[in-house]
């Protein structure tokens, strides 16, 4: 029996279209804050405050205590403060942060990997994810993509409304380093695309990332080094002092 030409292209068809479906890879294993070698510390006033320190601090081995690297620098927050991470908070926190509330976690989170234009400061030891055009940040909840930064062109059929278009954001996206919040395992609407980047200025908040002046961002990203699983730790300074113990936490 002949088959009409109009079904075997339509098969052919469903073939492509299978075969453009990417699934998202599997969450990868966190590193814990126990086994972290360097620690950039941010600490703000109070939980509302948008401006805040950051300091970075570096141990030899896991026994070791943290030693200071560097002099303090001023950086930015989001623009309503801070929140807690569901899976850094103390026992009996009850608010969270959430996608779209304007906070910056706080919390414990590794840095994973530095991304920006392609003139890339030179040095560093993080993997580098050069932007593009189709370079996005999707902070739809409904998608696959959720909190993942993605060549639109390479993820097969997107399934996203909502994104960060990353090389549309401007200077402030031109150098930047992940913040791997939400991301073991990823929870849709607990917040996503949060980075270390470049600020506007010292006195405007972000929608969520920690921004500061690019030269200090260049000084993180010429020091991260993987292999000592960098960590960004955050949180108010009452915080931090209550729990720099218990958690062993650089002593500021």
């Amino acid at each position: 029996m002949k088959v009409p030409s109009i079904l075997i292209l339509a098969f052919l068809c469903s073939i492509a279209v299978v075969g453009q479906i990417k699934r998202p890879q599997p969450p990868p294993v966190k590193i814990a804050f126990a086994e972290s070698l360097q620690a950039v510390v941010v600490t703000t006033k109070g939980p509302s405050a948008l401006q805040g320190m950051a300091h970075r601090f570096e141990r030899k081995t896991v026994r070791s205590k943290w030693k200071s690297i560097g002099d303090e620098f001023p950086v930015v927050v989001g623009r309503n403060g801070l929140g807690w991470d569901r899976d850094s908070a103390p026992e009996g926190t009850g608010d969270f942060k959430r996608e779209g509330d304007g906070r910056s976690p706080a919390g414990l989170f590794p840095l994973t990997f530095a991304f920006g234009r392609p003139d890339r400061p030179a040095g560093g030891k993080l993997s580098y994810n050069m932007l593009g055009e189709y370079s996005e940040c999707v902070d739809d909840i409904s998608s696959t993509h959720y909190n993942k930064l993605v060549d639109r062109l390479k993820v097969g059929i997107f399934d996203w409304k909502s994104s960060e278009k990353m090389l549309e954001v401007g200077p402030e996206y031109d150098l930047g380093i992940f913040v791997a919040y939400n991301s073991y395992p990823v929870r849709r609407g607990d917040g996503s695309c949060i980075f270390l980047h470049v600020w506007k200025d010292a006195s405007t908040g972000t929608a969520g990332c920690t921004a500061m002046e690019r030269g200090n961002l260049v000084k993180i990203l010429n020091w991260a080094d993987p292999n000592k699983h960098p960590y960004l730790v955050q949180m108010t300074e009452a915080d931090h002092k209550k729990y720099q113990k218990a958690w062993n936490l650089p002593k500021l």
